[in-house]
């Protein structure tokens, strides 16, 4: 009998740790937008070795305004 009466406790003390701990708002993160808004739409370009399309600030420049998506294509396109 004492068992049971301990394994309810038991039960009884996850059941309430859980359920309090799911009132708590999850910690807010400043990579994430808040909820109804849009991250502003970015400016994708085109690697001209490999045709990929990525956003414009992480591209890598280089001759003649080209922009390309690696070192390595950079170098591949004879820059």
């Amino acid at each position: 009998m004492k068992y049971i009466v301990l394994i309810l406790v038991v039960l009884a003390v996850i059941w309430f740790l859980r359920n309090n701990r799911r009132g708590d708002p999850p910690p807010k993160s400043n990579a994430q937008p808040q909820p109804g808004t849009l991250p502003e739409p970015q400016d994708m370009v085109r690697c001209p070795v490999c045709s990929v399309h990525l956003p414009r600030a992480d591209a890598l420049p280089g001759p003649n305004g080209r922009l390309y998506c690696c070192a390595a294509h950079r170098q591949q396109d004879g820059a």
